[in-house]
Order: C-alpha cells, then structure tokens, then sequence
C-alpha cells in the first residue's frame, strides 16, 4: 500500500485526529530539514510461525539502508533520518513493536528477534545493507551481522554498547509505564509524557504518542509496544524470575566481535555510552570505529542529519571497496 502524506500536526487538528494518518506529519519534518518527501510504503511480511513483521519503506529502488529502533520505539521514529538521507531506505518495526506481532514468550533480547529481521531483509531488500540500530536495534543489528554476513554491508550501533550501565534511562521508563496502560484520550498521554520530561516539545511528544499509540475498539488509548503492557517488569534484571517479565538484556560483545563488515559506534554525548564505555568497546573491537554526536539518547530524532550523513558516508566508502 502506498500512501501520500498530507494534513497538519496533531496540534493543529485541536485534538481531532481523525483525519491523520501515520504518514501526516512527513511534510513537515521533511520542510524543517529542506527535503523532499519520498514515496513511503508501509509493507507486512507473514514468518513460518503465523506473526507479522512490519516496516516502512522509504524511497523507490531497492533498499540500501535498513534502520532498526530501540526498545518502546517504532519504525517512525526513524522518520526524519530517513528523508535526510534521501535514499532508499527500510526502517522496521521489530518484534513486539510498531505493527508487529508481540512474541507469546515475551523474549525481545537481540538473539531472539534477530532471525526475524534477517528473514525481512531476505525478502524486502536485494543488496546488503548499511544496517543501522539504535539501542536494542543496535544489538540486534549486530546480531544478524555476525550470522548473516551476506546481509549486511556496514553496520552502525547507535549509543549501546553489551553490559553498559542504563540505570538511569530505564528507571525513568519503569516509572513511566508503572502507570495506566490505558488512556482516555492522547491528550492524557500527552500530559504524563511531559509531566515525566519524555519527548522534547509539545509537537514532537505529540508527534510520538499518536504513532506509538492506537485506539482500541471501546475508545480507548493504548501503547502499540508490548513493553508498555508488561510495565512493572518490562527492564528486570532477570526476566526468569516473573512469568509475565520479558527478556530484554544488554549482551552481544561476541555477535560484535564476529561480524566482519565494518562496524562503527555512534556514541551519544548525553545518551548512555560514556567515554568509558567507548574505550572498552575500542579495547575489545580495535577495528571498529568510534564517532560522537552531540545528541540525547534518541539521536535519530534530534539529529537526524548528521546520522543519516554518516550512513551516506558509509554507504559510499562500502559501495568505493566493493568495485
């Protein structure tokens, strides 16, 4: 299905979103970074066991960069990135996420989810990619790097390193799912997200809720992730420990030191990877490289153009070798 975007912001409809659509505020995110708008489509794929994966794809042409979010994200969140780049990219929604299926185990570690999206880049995409993961994306891009080499051109992590310290980041999301599940309104969601100083601006966390967000058939408002309905378990230490906790854990120093693509960590200067971090991750992978935004956590969202820069660059320098 491929959709046209037009409409105003949330804000701008005085609370009536009933002629948005996921696609309305492309135009102006496009017009903030002088670009243009791309045709977008949003695609499905069934796996073997009956679940769907979704993903949004940017540009005509086959895919050449795929970008995988973190955890409580959505393919959307990719937005601005993508029409910075302004090439053919896929951002997917993973497992759990988005329009994807939720796993019945509740496993969203990287080795889990992984597998389903090697088998989208197997179907979606016809040459290997820049793949570039964000957080529990990042991981999970590394994981399919390390077992399925043929799939991937480059990678780029994006502010996560195996075992860091994110103390912080997820008590504040601990915090913030523990309340309702469900909303009367948006507008409601709105409110706790800024109360708990989530999203940035009023637009932006406006922006954020509507596409993280759906309307159940008796009016009310709920988190599409499956995180945000596992609340008080959603970051346990040990997920064994509860039955409704799922797995989501910070491992993967041996997928990273087994993929052979070159490999680059993009650390946030106000994210989670400190500078000791980075020089543990430059100790045990002295190949890879290290670069520094000066961004929050989320960089895709606050600075989309240099990342998509940097996924430019390294598209070009992998396409120069390969001749």
């Amino acid at each position: 299905m491929l959709s046209r975007f037009t409409g105003a912001a949330f804000s701008e409809h005085n609370g009536d979103v009933s002629t948005l659509t996921e696609f309305s505020f492309l135009d102006a995110q496009a017009q903030a970074l002088g670009v243009p708008v791309p045709p977008v489509e949003r695609l499905m794929l069934t796996l073997d066991d009956g679940r769907t994966l979704s993903a949004l794809r940017f540009g005509e042409g086959t895919p050449q960069v795929t970008l995988l979010h973190g955890a409580g994200l959505n393919a959307h969140t990719w937005d601005a990135t993508a029409l910075a780049l302004g090439l053919p990219a896929l951002a997917i929604d993973l497992p759990g996420h988005g329009d994807s299926s939720w796993r019945d185990d509740l496993d969203y570690s990287a080795p889990a989810i992984a597998p389903d999206i090697a088998a989208a880049l197997r179907t979606w995409t016809t040459v290997p990619q820049v793949l570039v993961g964000q957080s529990l994306g990042g991981l999970t891009a590394a994981r399919v790097a390390a077992q399925h080499p043929d799939l991937v051109r480059e990678v780029i992590v994006v502010d996560i390193t195996p075992g860091i310290d994110t103390s912080h980041g997820p008590a504040i999301l601990r915090e913030f799912y523990a309340g309702p599940t469900d909303f009367a309104s948006r507008d409601d969601l709105v409110e706790r997200a800024l109360a708990f100083g989530m999203g940035g601006s009023r637009a932006n966390t406006e922006r954020g809720v509507f596409l993280n967000t759906r309307v159940r058939a008796d009016g009310r408002v709920e988190w599409k992730h499956h995180l945000a309905h596992l609340a008080a378990t959603t970051f346990a230490a040990e997920p064994a420990a509860n039955a409704n906790a799922p797995v989501l854990r910070a491992e993967g120093w041996d997928d990273l030191a087994a993929v052979r693509a070159p490999l680059t960590l993009v650390r946030a200067a106000q994210g989670f990877v400190t500078e000791t971090d980075a020089e543990e991750y430059q100790r045990r992978l002295p190949g890879s490289q290290v670069v520094v935004f000066d961004a929050p956590h989320n960089v895709q969202e606050t600075a989309p153009r240099a990342l998509a820069d940097l996924a430019r660059t390294r598209l070009s320098a992998a396409v120069d070798t390969s001749l």
